[in-house]
């Protein structure tokens, strides 16, 4: 009797302790993006681990200066009201800019609406694509997710910059990206995919955060997945409460992307705090002239956005008159209105060799 009941107690623990890491499982899978201390389960397939011959570099470079873009909140979010808020600011501007910027969810289908009619403006355009728990990619469950992904990029013809996953060191991601060698291993995963569909018009992005430069816990640098599967590198850049200039920020980056042969694009840099009188004007001024000494940067986004739920925030220049001033002034300077890139579909093919 005693030994049925120890046996049937092992039981009753033993299904206990296994309960809470399914039930955690469930939700990680569902929300990827949430922070959570329980690891999914190893992938169920073998992870790739031989080199990728990986094709396509996206838009010609300009030969002399940058492009400059931004993504504009909408006041409607769908592709008409996209198209034109992106078409009053750049107005606002000058009317000079090249980049029109898109985020998409992980699960959303892309190229859409949106960028149709980005195109049909004639911008270059640049794609953020969310991604989701690294693990989970690897496994090979979304291979059909990603491999679909890749056949509409390669039908949309046109060069493309495809910014996946942006700022992975941020530390709310840390329960999806989970460490940098699965970071890699699930960007080396994805990127096969796109290499095995055939997508030649799309230049890969990797962008962390400055921040993850110049604070050594975030480890930025860790989570690179190497030249050969890199065409674009990229920071983000903010001012954070603390106001960080412009130029400290990225002189950390710089630091890195100095050791390696890749245009550089700003994904996305803005004034999202509120400031001293003249401050956020100040903090602008910097920008023209860092990236005019970095010949290596060859694009700047900018992102402005009115944020009314928490965080709040004001990016754009709607009640800052003085920093849509300084702004303009380098949106209209030369340099940062070299060639446009060759759009065609037939631009997307590699003028290079295959890497």
């Amino acid at each position: 009797m005693v030994r049925r009941f120890r046996r049937a107690l092992a039981s009753v623990l033993a299904l206990a302790c296994l309960a809470p890491a399914v039930v955690a499982c469930d939700v990680a899978a569902d929300r990827p993006d949430e922070a959570t201390s329980v690891a999914p389960p190893p992938p169920t397939v073998t992870p790739r681990t031989a080199p990728v011959r990986t094709t396509g570099r996206g838009p010609e470079l300009p030969e002399e200066g940058a492009w400059l873009g931004a993504w504009v909140k909408p006041q409607y979010h769908n592709a008409t009201g996209r198209a034109a808020a992106f078409d009053e600011f750049n107005r606002a501007a000058g009317g000079r800019l090249t980049i029109a910027h898109m985020f998409h969810e992980w699960n959303e289908p892309f190229p859409g609406a949106t960028e149709r009619s980005f195109q049909g403006m004639g911008k270059l355009q640049m794609i953020s694509w969310q991604g989701t728990d690294t693990r989970s990619t690897v496994s090979g469950v979304y291979d059909a997710l990603i491999r679909e992904r890749a056949k509409d990029v390669k039908e949309f013809g046109i060069p493309v910059l495809l910014r996946y996953r942006w700022e992975m060191d941020r530390p709310n991601l840390a329960a999806s990206m989970h460490s940098p060698e699965d970071y890699v291993a699930a960007w080396k995963h994805v990127r096969a995919i796109f290499t095995e569909v055939g997508v030649t018009n799309a230049a890969w992005v990797w962008c962390p955060h400055a921040d993850g430069f110049a604070e050594p816990q975030r480890r930025a640098a860790d989570y690179y997945p190497g030249d050969d599967q890199v065409d674009w590198l990229c920071a983000d850049v903010y001012p954070s409460p603390e106001w960080n200039s412009f130029t400290n920020r990225m002189d950390h980056f710089m630091a890195f992307a100095r050791k390696h042969p890749r245009p550089i694009v700003i994904g996305e840099y803005g004034l999202t705090q509120d400031g001293r009188p003249g401050q956020r004007a100040d903090w602008m001024r910097e920008v023209g002239p860092y990236l005019k000494k970095h010949p290596q940067i060859k694009a700047a986004v900018y992102f402005a956005a009115l944020q009314t739920q928490k965080p709040l925030y004001d990016s754009t220049f709607g009640k800052d008159p003085e920093s849509q001033q300084v702004f303009r002034e380098m949106a209209t300077d030369p340099y940062f209105a070299p060639p446009m890139p060759d759009l065609s579909v037939s631009a997307g093919q590699p003028s290079v060799p295959a890497r």
